[in-house]
């Protein structure tokens, strides 16, 4: 049976170049810079180690941050799919939404969104929580704390990937 819910920490506070481990001390994902030249192209990175201890989990292992030229939004792709998503599209504010909350399409076309506060993000499906992610106290070994219901692992690469591209539109001011 899953677990309830699963607890990812962020080593590192650098955008573009962190890890995260479970409570095991399993590196689940990292976020590393793969190219620089003509544009930074950034990649998170699901282990498959990690993945393999927890059978929900699906979809690609890997996606691909393609920033423009001064590190404006470019597009993002997920795995080798050579079809790619454009990173305002990908993380995108609701016309009538006058909040800070951000909307991502999954692969399979369902809408989720994360609400943002200045130390928490939250993602939800139709208000149910899947994912919560809160900067750590000052103290904390850790940068971050990322809690992921059971009900999230089966996308939990795109609910990483949404989670570093809003983390990159705050620090890169995007809005």
């Amino acid at each position: 049976m899953a677990p309830a819910s699963l607890v990812l920490y962020q080593y590192g506070d650098n955008m573009f170049h962190h890890r995260w481990v479970d409570e095991a001390n399993s590196l689940a994902f990292y976020v590393t810079e793969a190219a620089n030249s003509p544009n930074l192209v950034i990649k998170l990175h699901r282990e498959p180690k990690w993945a393999q201890m927890h059978p929900s989990i699906m979809g690609p292992e890997k996606s691909w941050f393609y920033l423009g030229p001064g590190n404006i939004p470019g597009y993002v792709c997920y795995g080798n799919n050579p079809s790619h998503h454009g990173m305002m599209e990908k993380f995108r504010k609701r016309k009538r939404d006058s909040g800070s909350s951000r909307y991502f399409t999954s692969q399979q076309g369902k809408d989720y969104k994360w609400k943002i506060a200045p130390t928490k993000m939250e993602c939800t499906d139709s208000g149910t929580t899947l994912a919560v992610y809160e900067i750590s106290d000052p103290e904390a070994d850790y940068h971050g704390k990322l809690t992921l219901k059971s009900a999230a692992l089966p996308l939990v690469t795109e609910i990483m990937t949404s989670l570093v591209l809003n983390k990159m539109a705050i620090d890169l001011s995007w809005d």
